[in-house]
């Protein structure tokens, strides 16, 4: 069982990670001191339950059971002093509570209760009867197969889309939809460096009634929406190109592409959403795990700015969560899959 541990007293932290590591078949894969910082690791590490404190600096662990429980499904057990926050921490979601003992108090008994209830509220059985946790790839909610790929990006966003194209080899089989923040007149421009610097792949300004072909990179026009109109009977989408209001003051808005895409293409939907400052892309990546599309964010480590990767994950709209530099083989092995 992969447990993730959340308290922002490290004694707490370390008290819990020695006594449950000594049961079979138990590792704690992340122990970290805020509710925020338990999301993270839960997309990064998918585990089977999270052990979360209440009170805790910059998100506490209500907040976070809303999101871990509610749209990432993922099972959280309350920990907290205060006994009376049984009805809250049921309230946010959580599938279960416990009274934090005081320090000298932690004994067999207590941790016997505890996995007790992990146990009972661990996460699901995948088809292959392996445990894992319920976010995994390997149980993936029976996303695919896929028939678009669809990208967003902002600050940082050229030289990031650039790397995963190139990643992407020769003949990428889905048609390709990219919405990038960028200034009106410098779209054209940044289409043709695109297409000289990509061997592998086509890159193209999208149009209005155009049939999007597998291969083919369509950018969002600046100050434009891009979405999709309908889908032909050859599974190919026709673009739409939209002057609708802009969402969050931006257009082209990733979310607009984003949900757009989620509802033509359900499961089949395959979404990347990777450096840039803001929200942009977060509701839509939620939307596309809703719909059973998969989407992947890129990490922290890699990001120009963290911002909308960050806000995906919050969101509980990141089924996976790589370094730019592992995107375009995960995103092929999906494809082919």
């Amino acid at each position: 069982m992969k447990l993730i541990i959340a308290d922002d007293s490290a004694v707490i932290r370390a008290i819990l990670a020695q006594n449950l590591t000594k049961i079979p078949d138990v590792e704690i894969i992340a122990s970290v001191s805020n509710g925020r910082r338990a999301i993270d690791s839960a997309v990064r590490e998918r585990p089977d339950a999270v052990i979360s404190d209440i009170d805790m600096p910059e998100m506490d662990g209500l907040k976070a059971a809303k999101i871990l429980s509610g749209d990432m499904k993922i099972p959280v057990l309350i920990l907290s002093e205060n006994s009376s926050a049984m009805a809250d921490a049921r309230s946010a979601g959580a599938s279960d509570f416990m009274t934090k003992p005081s320090l000298d108090s932690y004994k067999d008994g207590f941790f016997s209760e505890m996995m007790e209830k992990l146990t009972r509220i661990a996460g699901p059985i995948c088809p292959s009867g392996k445990k894992s946790g319920r976010n995994s790839s390997s149980c993936a909610q029976d996303s695919g197969p896929f028939r678009i790929l669809c990208i967003g990006a902002s600050t940082g966003g050229p030289t990031a889309v650039l790397e995963v194209l190139r990643g992407l080899g020769n003949n990428f089989p889905l048609p390709v939809f990219y919405t990038q923040h960028i200034e009106i007149g410098a779209d054209r421009n940044m289409v043709n460096w695109f297409d000289s610097s990509c061997q592998n792949i086509s890159v193209r300004l999208a149009e209005d009634g155009v049939e999007a072909l597998p291969g083919i990179v369509y950018m969002a026009p600046a100050d434009r929406h891009l979405e999709i109109a309908f889908v032909k009977n050859n599974g190919h989408p026709v673009i739409k190109i939209s002057d609708a209001p802009p969402e969050r003051f931006l257009r082209p808005a990733v979310n607009r592409m984003f949900r757009s895409a989620a509802n033509f293409y359900k499961k089949s939907c395959l979404a990347v959403l990777l450096t840039g400052m803001g929200r942009d892309g977060a509701l839509g990546c939620r939307d596309i795990c809703d719909s059973g599309g998969w989407t992947i964010v890129e990490d922290k480590s890699t990001c120009a700015v963290f911002g909308m990767p960050a806000a995906a994950i919050e969101e509980g709209g990141a089924r996976e969560v790589l370094p730019r530099g592992r995107i375009a083989a995960r995103i092929v092995s999906l494809v082919s899959n």
